[in-house]
């Protein structure tokens, strides 16, 4: 294999620099040219590379985002998007593409492969749900960042004898708020998995722990139960007597240094995947599992489901109360 290319594709996730960093220098130093794809699959549709070398990707492991930039592309979800990406790339001589993205992001590889331009995949999102994986590059930076805000929001919430309604990331899987909510020491924890009634799972939480002269509490939800937190906190006020304060972190959750974590598997992910495509292997998802990095089928790492722990779930309740 004489020439890749490289993508970030969906949400950006902490890390993602990380991986394309090593993606490069593994390629370089294995003799292979790489071609950063800027803007995900718009730009592996429209030809907007740019030559990377190994002096290309210095200094950016430590960076959050991704220098490739990230977009969506409705244009490559149609067939004829599809056909003109595939002309564009043996237009250019690539002959394998990394993809770095969530599940959406590895539907476009599918059908790349498909189409016969081989693609290995690297899971980066911040909510942890590829199935195939434990982990995924960007998850552990968001979660101490989750964690260190609601810390400073302990500190006003205390001093006030205040309920802070948390809204986290997560819309379709609630990992971010489960884990985040037992760093965090939450009283209630909504995730969309698991189904809840607000006056069993919070109120009831909350006079209960006011009875052993608890004053101020953390509420933790993930976006995806589809809440308004505001009204959240206003029902909670209005039942309990405590003062409530909803508060959406937003984007902020996306931002910041990867951790050390991150940045490992990160890289260990990126060479992993040069390495497949230099043994004529695609088609493929890279999986961090039980510390492990290995590979599956990209058809069958997409068919594949992943739940939330229970017990974890249960553990999180009977040490907050």
């Amino acid at each position: 294999m004489k020439t890749i290319a490289v993508l970030t594709s969906g949400g950006d996730a902490p890390g993602m620099n990380a991986a394309v960093r090593a993606v490069v220098r593994t390629a370089c130093e294995n003799g292979i040219k790489v071609l950063g794809v800027v803007r995900g699959y718009n730009g592996l549709i429209n030809g907007d590379f740019i030559e990377m070398d190994l002096r290309s990707v210095s200094d950016i492991i430590n960076r959050g985002g991704t220098i490739l930039y990230s977009a969506r592309s409705a244009e490559f979800a149609t067939e004829e998007g599809m056909r003109k990406a595939v002309r564009t790339c043996r237009e250019y001589g690539i002959e394998g593409v990394v993809v770095i993205g969530g599940d959406g992001s590895f539907r476009g590889a599918r059908d790349l492969s498909e189409r016969g331009i081989p693609c290995v995949g690297i899971p980066g999102t911040i909510d942890n749900d590829i199935a195939c994986c434990d982990y995924t590059i960007g998850y552990d930076t968001c979660l101490n960042t989750i964690m260190e805000m609601v810390d400073r929001i302990r500190d006003t919430t205390e001093s006030h004898d205040r309920c802070s309604v948390i809204e986290v990331m997560g819309r379709r899987a609630g990992f971010l708020a489960l884990n985040s909510g037992i760093a965090c020491g939450a009283t209630a924890i909504l995730i969309p998995e698991i189904p809840f009634e607000i006056e069993k799972h919070v109120i009831e939480r909350m006079k209960r722990t006011q009875r052993t002269d608890k004053k101020h509490f953390i509420i933790i939800v993930a976006e995806g139960v589809g809440l308004d937190v505001k009204q959240l906190a206003a029902e909670i006020q209005s039942k309990t007597g405590v003062e409530s304060r909803a508060t959406i972190l937003g984007h902020t959750q996306r931002g910041g240094y990867p951790t050390a974590k991150d940045r490992v598997m990160a890289t260990r992910m990126g060479n992993y995947a040069v390495k497949l495509l230099m043994n004529d292997i695609g088609n493929r998802v890279v999986a961090a599992q039980k510390e492990e990095v290995l590979d599956f089928d990209i058809f069958e790492a997409l068919n594949m489901k992943k739940s939330v722990d229970m017990e974890l779930y249960n553990v999180a309740h009977e040490v907050s109360i």
